[in-house]
């Protein structure tokens, strides 16, 4: 049996918060061999579970892998519990409103005091201070406020954009942030703090735009990049759509026209060199969206490739999953009661970290993370007294010690 590199094993996470940014955070660490423990509300947990418990797929693709601690953070027992807890832990990370875990009796300097050496985390919408640190925040304010739904639309019409591109990216920076902090303890031997939130991490996909507005002076909308980017999303005489990006090259340039078998184009005054095909945008794209009506996408895959145009045949998600390139890199687990779980964007050594398939139900590893800094006795008093919440299914403390 072939096993796959993991270059966290070893490495443990205390996980207190929920929905999406965090928890896709810890899920690519736990990809990556860590052990991650996920801190939640008794009964019903993390509020992202939506009462499914640990069989909604939304919940399974960010939470796959971790164990569950299922505590009452508003009794004062379960802090106790935690402070005798992250002793033996790595990293700590929240994404609670800012001020909260404080008011708890888990700041920074009350988790320092306990081990120096953590590496400890804070995720939220607006950053923790500021005359916006106390707002709430989802993925769509984190859209808005980021200046991604002014981007994806038409001039002066926002648009709503699917999928969840500000949290997850929050998730893939907060990843990247722990990743820098525990490097950062490796070699000064002390601890580190790493804070991010939703409107920072999106200036990772807004870098671009934020440039382009201070090259032209314009706020850029879904279109004004194409004309330097010299892209092209058309459509086929089969009805599938294709997409084309040829940049400044001209060796690109005179490959498409080539392959569109319009040789004239490439030597229209129009057209070339870039700048003049950069003024004249919408002229090229029309010729271009003309052309490509004539002939069907397997006429177009092939010609393009003979001639190296930079093009991708525009899929849908049921596309993508089916995709011969993506099955090559072994890029989804295979499927398991209707669910494809995404494995890590990395490969080490040539080999891509699998995903546990197995997700916790709420609190079931409760008394296994607990008996770790407390006495099976005193553990069973807590779940007696609605501290601790363990999962149905699960014996008390002693009978699992004994």
């Amino acid at each position: 049996m072939t096993v796959t590199h993991e270059p966290l094993a070893g490495i443990r996470i205390l996980e207190i918060g929920g929905y999406i940014s965090l928890p896709f955070a810890t899920s690519l660490l736990c990809s990556l061999g860590a052990e991650v423990v996920k801190v939640e509300k008794p009964i019903s947990g993390d509020d992202f579970r939506r009462h499914d418990n640990e069989e909604g797929f939304y919940f399974r693709q960010f939470n796959a892998g971790k164990r569950s601690l299922s505590l009452d953070l508003k009794r004062p027992e379960s802090i106790e519990l935690l402070k005798a807890l992250i002793p033996h832990y790595d990293v700590v990370l929240e994404n609670l409103r800012p001020g909260k875990l404080d008011a708890m009796g888990l700041s920074e300097a009350d988790i320092r005091e306990i081990a120096p050496d953590i590496v400890f985390g804070q995720v939220n919408g607006f950053g923790d201070t500021g005359p916006l640190a106390n707002r709430p925040a989802y993925d769509t304010i984190g859209h808005a406020y980021g200046g991604l739904y002014s981007q994806f639309g038409d001039e002066g019409h926002p648009t709503l954009a699917g999928g969840l591109s500000a949290d997850q990216v929050t998730g893939l920076s907060t990843a990247c942030g722990v990743l820098a902090a525990l490097v950062g303890r490796m070699k000064t031997g002390r601890g580190q703090n790493m804070q991010t939130s939703i409107l920072e991490a999106v200036t990772t996909l807004t870098t671009d735009s934020i440039t382009q507005y201070f090259d032209t002076g314009v706020n850029p909308h879904r279109t004004s990049r194409h004309p330097q980017a010299q892209n092209f999303c058309v459509e086929t005489s089969s009805g599938e759509f294709l997409a084309i990006h040829l940049s400044s090259s001209q060796k690109f340039f005179e490959a498409l026209c080539r392959a569109m078998g319009r040789p004239d184009l490439a030597v229209d005054e129009r057209f070339t060199p870039y700048r003049h095909r950069e003024a004249n945008y919408d002229e090229f794209a029309d010729e271009v969206a003309k052309v490509f009506r004539e002939k069907p996408m397997d006429h177009w895959a092939r010609v393009l490739t003979e001639e190296d145009v930079p093009f991708a045949p525009v899929l849908t998600m049921s596309d993508f999953v089916e995709n011969e390139q993506v099955d090559h890199l072994k890029l989804l687990e295979p499927e398991r009661d209707g669910l494809q779980l995404i494995r890590p964007p990395w490969r080490f050594d040539g080999e891509r970290p699998h995903r546990s398939q197995h997700t916790p139900r709420v609190g079931e590893d409760s008394l296994a993370v607990a008996t770790e800094a407390l006495p099976a006795e005193r553990v069973d008093e807590l779940v007696a007294a609605g501290v601790i919440f363990v999962d149905p299914g699960k014996a008390s403390a002693t009978t699992e010690s004994a």
